[in-house]
């Protein structure tokens, strides 16, 4: 069952690299908050009963619900239905996202040749998720589409951090949720200043930026 999540987790970056519509994206955000949801339940008996309750808040609240919900909002006050044309096109940004996965592969086939306590799947796809969330960062030129690729990546990063340890402190929880929250906070600000100031919304128009 936990095998079956975690490659549909890695399936939606996968979809999320041959789509143009900004809304697409913040679905598959909230699907994959969700699918981190049913990981979180899963591994429940391996977990305390504090930690699992603030991860399934972090999870199925925050990451499904609220802020999938915040960004829909911003996208549809801006106007912001679809990326404009990424630097590499859908194809071959496909392409490149299908290899960047099997290298993952490979680094859960080491995980798991090395007999560390890292669980192999999780791993791979965790390291898959991240330069995949990187790579299309640098790819799209709409900020909006930067917003949530940077949420993906966190994605990444919280399904490595349950790929290294069955018990997460809940300090770290805490550090990571706060982060979280700042940052979009921060470019939602960021998006909506540069809207109300320059008629466009992708990464361009930053070139026109002066003190």
């Amino acid at each position: 069952m936990t095998d079956i999540l975690i490659i549909i987790l890695g399936t939606t970056m996968l979809y999320v690299s041959s789509v143009s519509r900004i809304e697409a994206y913040v679905k598959t955000l909230a699907a994959q908050g969700f699918l981190l949801f049913l990981l979180v339940l899963v591994g429940v008996k391996e977990m305390s009963w504090l930690n699992v309750a603030f991860l399934v808040f972090e999870t199925l609240l925050v990451k499904t619900i609220v802020i999938p919900y915040f960004l829909l909002t911003v996208i549809r006050r801006n106007e912001t239905p679809r990326e404009v044309e990424p630097f590499i096109s859908q194809f071959y940004s496909l392409l490149l996202a299908s290899g960047i996965f099997v290298f993952g592969f490979i680094a859960a086939f080491w995980a798991a040749r090395t007999g560390s306590n890292i669980k192999p799947l999780y791993f791979g796809i965790s390291i898959g998720m991240m330069m995949l969330s990187l790579f299309l960062i640098v790819n799209r030129k709409r900020i909006i589409t930067h917003i949530l690729c940077y949420m993906m990546l966190e994605n990444g990063i919280f399904l490595l951090s349950l790929s290294v340890a069955n018990k997460l402190p809940m300090l770290v929880n805490i550090g990571v949720l706060l982060d979280l929250f700042v940052a979009i906070y921060l470019f939602a600000i960021f998006f909506n200043k540069i809207n109300e100031i320059y008629d466009g919304s992708h990464v361009d128009v930053l070139t026109e930026l002066k003190d």
